[in-house]
């Protein structure tokens, strides 16, 4: 059963994201650690997401006694323990056989929330079971229409109380390290297209252990083709090309889902209030991590840009680059709700299940508390950019 596995964590030994990734990069063969830890083209955009926090320094006010400190947020309405959901990630399940099941049951502990991709390998019926916590549920239209508005039924049935649509993916990214090392003869299924790669899984014997005894390639439990079944695992590239998200798709979302939607992968101010138009409750300034388009703004540098033109009617939320509660602390400064985080958790994850993402929000939460208490400020709600130097090279 998922999340039962017993795991060598030490969390004395890891004491930020850095120590979870070199775990993960550890246990993984290079194509599953490089789908999790690369980014698109020459990966410009990836290194800028965590670069841009960097370049903002803080501005602390002394002698200040900051009592209790409450992190408690709120996002569209739903109550959240700090400021940080788990963003969707695709294919968690080949990264631990928990995957999915594993970080929701983490975050629903910490009182959080989690996001559940479409590319899952577990039921989301499952995923929901697992967290007394809000989860949300991230849509693409793989399978068309019918497998989509099957999915929505479920997770509408299965109490996930918001729906995160991507509008990012045309296509997907050209992310360079995924053809050069195999992660596509992994996902596939002739026997002898994986034989060239063999070496890297036998050299990490205790994922590939797990991995068989998983059932090997997990099937797309979320996306149910009317009289064929779940999908078969399947090439991001190939199956995104085929489900792009429009803004017309989203009336038609609005008539099958009652819920709050969340519109993630906005860089403009003018995408935003586009969103609030088709009835968004919220947007996240994302650029997929870097592995979409490169060279587009590290999502630190868009926020303000965001944040003014939505002019406080709905919620902004933010992810991409974060990696200390440091960096969620100065995204609240530039007017985020809350962010979402990717990699911080999925390196965790990785490394050992739900222990490893555990790990990693307790990481982040005590990182955000001393952060704020050091900045003399006294609760999430004063954080502005009056406790912010802002690079004068930035345009906001």
């Amino acid at each position: 059963m998922p999340g039962t596995q017993k795991s060598s964590l030490r969390p004395s030994k890891i004491v930020n994201i850095e120590d979870l990734r070199r775990m993960a990069k550890r246990r993984l063969p290079r194509p599953v650690f490089d789908y999790l830890d690369g980014g698109a083209e020459a990966e410009i955009t990836l290194r800028e997401n965590c670069d841009a926090f960097r370049e903002i320094t803080f501005r602390p006010r002394g002698a200040v006694a900051t009592g209790d400190c409450s992190l408690k947020t709120t996002v569209i309405g739903q109550e959240f323990s700090f400021p940080a959901i788990l963003a969707p990630v695709g294919y968690s399940r080949m990264m631990h056989p928990g995957g999915e099941v594993d970080a929701a049951r983490a975050a629903g502990k910490a009182g959080t929330g989690y996001t559940l991709s479409t590319i899952s390998g577990h039921k989301l019926e499952d995923v929901k079971a697992a967290s007394p916590g809000p989860v949300w549920y991230q849509l693409y239209l793989l399978g068309g229409r019918a497998a989509s508005e099957g999915a929505l039924d479920r997770a509408r049935r299965a109490g996930f109380s918001a729906l995160v649509i991507t509008v990012d993916t045309p296509v997907a990214g050209l992310r360079e390290r995924d053809p050069r090392n195999g992660m596509k003869e992994l996902l596939g299924t002739s026997v002898l297209a994986k034989i060239p790669f063999g070496f890297t899984f036998l050299a990490h014997p205790g994922w590939l252990a797990a991995y068989i005894r998983d059932g090997g390639r997990p099937k797309l439990e979320n996306i149910v083709v009317p009289g064929q079944g779940p999908m078969e695992l399947v090439d991001v590239s190939a199956a995104l090309a085929a489900a792009t998200v429009t803004w017309a798709d989203l009336k038609w979302i609005r008539q099958i889902w009652t819920g709050p939607i969340v519109v993630k992968g906005l860089l403009t101010g003018d995408d935003a209030r586009r969103a609030i138009d088709e009835g968004a409750a919220a947007v996240v300034v994302s650029n997929h991590g870097g592995r979409q388009l490169d060279s587009v703004s590290a999502t630190i540098r868009a926020l303000p840009e965001v944040v003014a033109a939505v002019n406080g009617q709905i919620d902004v939320l933010m992810d991409g680059g974060i990696r200390r509660g440091s960096d969620i602390v100065k995204a609240l400064c530039l007017g985020a709700r809350a962010v979402l985080v990717g990699r911080a958790y999925a390196y965790g994850l990785a490394a050992a299940g739900e222990a490893g993402v555990t790990r990693a929000l307790e990481i982040l939460r005590t990182d955000v508390e001393r952060t704020v208490r050091l900045l003399g400020c006294p609760g999430l709600r004063q954080l502005d950019r009056s406790y912010l130097n802002i690079p004068r090279v930035w345009d906001v």
